[in-house]
């Protein structure tokens, strides 16, 4: 049965987009009011951005435990309901100030954290092991669109509207997925939890040797990565000297790049193996960002080579993240999901603040340019520990 036939996974599927075109529209949303309505510098809104993403370290370990004990449905349409009455707050509490807008941030970030890793640990309960590389391709290929178009249309909304009123798309979006959710019906009984607490999901992380060799990979790949996007925009400005509009272009194609990437995903590795597709895609993306720090100017020839390299860049690295999903969905046990989720969601983004920090004292030490090659270098760890890994000899079925 293909799974456009199944109901439950087009409610997750309906719900999931809503829920994301909500969050990237009020990434773009939210700041614009604190810069538009409430006179916010660069230094404040950094502060309303460290809001939204601390929750990531601070909640998803305990928010794991809570998957695995608490009904998956309930806990998802309480993250939509919690972020659209927050978000629909907004036109009339706005006046409050920044600090407003910082609770905000915070508790809206804290609900898209218990929804993100219920969904990851929803949806292998919802279908077959032969059918998650399919499912989560579909997934991804929506959450890909969204990073294109929702901030596309938060933007678009505030020049219709002011600001505060453009992050109520966010809250209908919201609502939707609300509603969406709300109508699986194979997400009402949780599965029997096991006993352990986040000692469980730690320890059936570290004691499997696929999934360790997720989370480091992961935690390696996150840091460095982190550390490079920091300093590729410095190098976009200082070294190549580019404008701001140009800039914009080619950092767009990153997202085209991921979409792409999210389709072949579903059938790549059904034709070479998953253990190939994780080692040999996240090897070619990054000997492709390797690439980068041998350009110089800004001209025509120096665009055109950066949008060939982050589209391919965005193609493999995201068929890398949909296949390494699937797997880790796969060898993870049912009542163990959403731990193992909010743990390898805890480690992987655990030193992305550190990253950020040590790409920008890189680049100012030993100059941008150097320091945008270590930063993409690093990268070269991540495929390294999944060769070395039980992932590498992975065929092209992950049922048992």
């Amino acid at each position: 049965m293909s799974l456009w036939a199944d109901r439950d996974f087009r409610m997750l599927w309906l719900g999931q987009s809503a829920s994301l075109f909500a969050v990237h529209a009020a990434q773009v949303t939210l700041p614009l009011v604190a810069v538009t309505s409430l006179g916010a510098g660069a230094a404040q809104l950094g502060g309303l951005r460290a809001a939204q993403q601390v929750p990531i370290l601070v909640c998803s370990l305990f928010v794991g435990v809570l998957v695995d004990r608490w009904r998956a449905r309930t806990m998802m349409v309480s993250a939509d309901f919690g972020r659209a009455v927050l978000l629909g707050l907004v036109p009339i509490a706005w006046t409050l100030g920044l600090p407003f807008l910082y609770v905000v941030g915070f508790l809206c970030g804290v609900f898209s954290v218990c929804f993100d890793v219920t969904c990851q640990a929803s949806f292998p309960r919802l279908v077959r092991r032969d059918q998650l590389a399919q499912g989560n391709s579909m997934l991804e290929s929506t959450k890909s669109a969204a990073q294109i178009s929702g901030p596309a249309l938060g933007g678009g909304l505030v020049s219709l509207l002011t600001a505060p009123f453009a992050v109520l798309a966010s809250a209908f979006f919201f609502v939707v997925s609300f509603l969406s959710i709300w109508r699986i019906r194979g997400l009402g009984v949780t599965p029997a939890p096991s006993s352990g607490g986040i000692r469980a999901g730690l320890k059936a992380v570290v004691g499997d040797g696929s999934l360790r060799a997720v989370a480091i990979a992961t935690c390696v790949y996150q840091f460095f990565f982190t550390a490079l996007m920091t300093v590729y925009l410095l190098f976009l400005a200082r070294s190549l000297e580019m404008p701001g509009a140009v800039m914009g272009i080619v950092l767009a194609a990153f997202g085209p790049g991921a979409l792409v990437g999210s389709l072949l995903s579903g059938w790549m590795p059904r034709w070479f193996g998953y253990g190939r597709v994780v080692v040999f895609a996240a090897l070619i993306s990054d000997l492709v960002m390797l690439c980068t720090s041998a350009l110089h100017g800004a001209g025509g020839t120096t665009i055109a080579a950066l949008i060939v390299i982050n589209f391919l860049y965005g193609v493999f690295s995201q068929t890398v993240d949909v296949a390494v999903m699937a797997i880790r969905q796969a060898v993870t046990p049912l009542p163990l999901q959403g731990r193992v989720a909010g743990t390898i969601n805890f480690l992987g983004l655990g030193l992305t603040p550190v990253g950020a920090l040590l790409g920008g004292a890189a680049a100012d030490v030993i100059g941008t340019r150097p320091a945008l090659f270590v930063a993409t270098a690093g990268l070269f760890l991540s495929p390294m520990c999944l060769s070395l890994s039980p992932l590498a000899r992975l065929g092209r079925s992950l049922a048992r």
